[in-house]
């Protein structure tokens, strides 16, 4: 399960960046997860409040945003968002795509007291 090791990732990035803001608190940590990111949500949920506690972190909500695959045609130049793992273009049908959001995880915003 790389979901621990992310967390501790996360929490560490916390950490850094209450004590450069002078703060002793994380009370909300948002990101944004790719649904081909290979990260499961509900494990990274489990992670994430398994090892808030004693840090910065510990009380904080923790909030995921989930990101369908956005790609973007070479043929006609639309992009598109994807409802289904079909990568071809939903307009022209063409399969040379270029996949453009949907595969990262990223740290979006923290509030601190």
């Amino acid at each position: 399960m790389h979901e621990y090791s992310i967390v501790q990732s996360l929490l560490e990035t916390c950490e850094e960046h209450a004590r450069q803001n002078d703060s002793k608190q994380v009370t909300k940590v948002v990101v944004k997860i790719g649904v081909l990111s290979g990260v499961e949500p509900d494990l990274l949920q489990t992670a994430f409040d398994t090892f808030k506690e004693k840090t910065v972190c510990d009380g904080a909500e923790f909030i995921i945003n989930h990101q369908k695959i956005v790609i973007s045609c070479t043929d006609c130049g639309e992009d598109s968002t994807l409802e289904k793992h079909e990568f071809c273009c939903p307009k022209c049908e063409s399969t040379q795509i270029k996949v453009i959001d949907g595969e990262d995880m990223y740290l979006m915003s923290l509030e601190m007291e």
